[in-house]
């Protein structure tokens, strides 16, 4: 799994360096305390994950993220604990405190791993062939059928999936959730909501209708095209 640390202090990159090098899997191509270098990098030679700092000059760790046209993986590091619903709300992996622990750090690289062999399983759940998938709801394992889904709503760590006459709660966050789910199915409409797109029976430009229900449209998703 290849990654890259951006932090505008040296010593902050040389505690993710010295981690890194006890994960066997992890592989840290590069550090950087200039974010637009780590830019440039990852235009030539895309990772899988990134280690980000929030707070640097000129460009945030927030702002970075968002201006990736292509999102690897993201583990956010900070000194301050009070971004983390934000960094949550852009579908980062993970929110590392600092100073953080080995254990810690470890942690975060073993959900990233997770994840990463989740997306490259050739006949993994989310295989639009096998037209469903398993969730786990409590102590249970439903299967759900793609067709049956008319969308799903994000709750914190936790994604509802609404199907018609029945709802289930899973706990996935929403970047685990697109993970599962086929894209010629599937369109994420708003940060908190997923749509089944043949279910959509009207589409406003704030807003669109699924089965008498409204659901909001958000202009940061380009959606139009997808129906």
């Amino acid at each position: 799994m290849k990654a890259i640390a951006i932090d505008d202090e040296p010593l902050a990159l040389e505690v993710i360096r010295s981690h890194a090098e006890k994960v066997s899997f992890l592989q840290l191509e590069d550090c950087f305390t200039n974010a637009f270098e780590a830019l440039e990098f990852l235009h030539e030679q895309p990772v899988d994950l990134i280690f980000l700092d929030i707070k640097m000059p000129d460009i945030s760790g927030l702002e970075f993220m968002e201006a990736l046209a292509v999102k690897p993986m993201v583990v956010f590091t900070t000194a301050y604990s009070e971004h983390a619903v934000r960094s949550y709300e852009l579908d980062a992996l993970d929110y590392l405190l600092k100073p953080f622990s080995m254990p810690r750090f470890l942690k975060a690289c073993n959900k990233a791993k997770e994840r990463l062999e989740l997306k490259s399983a050739p006949s993994g759940p989310g295989n639009p062939e096998a037209g469903y998938i398993f969730l786990k709801s409590g102590s249970e394992k439903i299967k759900v059928h793609f067709k049956d889904v008319l969308y799903i709503e994000a709750a914190g760590n936790y994604m509802t999936f609404v199907l018609t006459g029945q709802r289930i709660l899973s706990r996935l966050t929403m970047q685990e959730t697109l993970d599962l789910l086929p894209e010629e199915l599937f369109a994420r409409i708003h940060r908190s909501y997923i749509v089944a797109k043949g279910k959509v029976d009207k589409l406003e430009r704030h807003q669109l209708h699924i089965n008498g229900q409204t659901l909001p449209l958000s202009r940061v998703y380009a959606v139009s095209d997808e129906f």
